[in-house]
């Protein structure tokens, strides 16, 4: 299951969207952080070992999706930022609908929307997104 086409294309996995979408929140709530984040940061909000972090940065970096110097922090590459950008759009989407259009709790929300934003094509994403701006639910944060 990908997300976009793009993620598609690099043959990309869950869980290298959820790090690329985590990169993404994290410089999102950090502008300091625009020269890069820290794998342990990465390791904290994913709740995943150091290890898991360089092995997942590893391949990401194969990809072109990051650049990391030795030891360094981890940068989206533009490329890395649009398909993070995008997971993160749909994570917003999906926890939009459930928590103001079915009223579940926001925290259980949030888990699920984590696991369905890899489900749905992109085609679907739009439909459903446009469905809510006609309803006037906003999925910024």
């Amino acid at each position: 299951m990908q997300t976009t086409a793009a993620s598609s294309e690099l043959h990309l996995t869950v869980a290298n969207e959820d790090y690329l979408e985590c990169i993404v929140r994290i410089t999102r709530e950090h502008p300091d952080e625009a020269e890069g984040v820290r794998s342990v940061d990465i390791a904290t909000r994913l709740d995943v070992s150091k290890a898991s972090v360089n092995k997942a940065v590893t391949a990401l970096k194969a990809a072109g999706l990051v650049e990391q110097s030795h030891y360094g922090k981890v940068v989206l590459t533009l490329k890395g930022r649009e398909i993070g950008e995008a997971v993160w759009r749909r994570h917003r989407m999906l926890r939009a609908f459930l928590v103001q259009e079915l009223g579940v709790e926001y925290e259980r929300a949030d888990r699920e929307a984590c696991m369905m934003e890899h489900a749905l094509s992109e085609d679907t994403m739009e439909r459903w997104m446009g469905y809510l701006e006609s309803q006037g639910i906003s999925v910024e944060e």
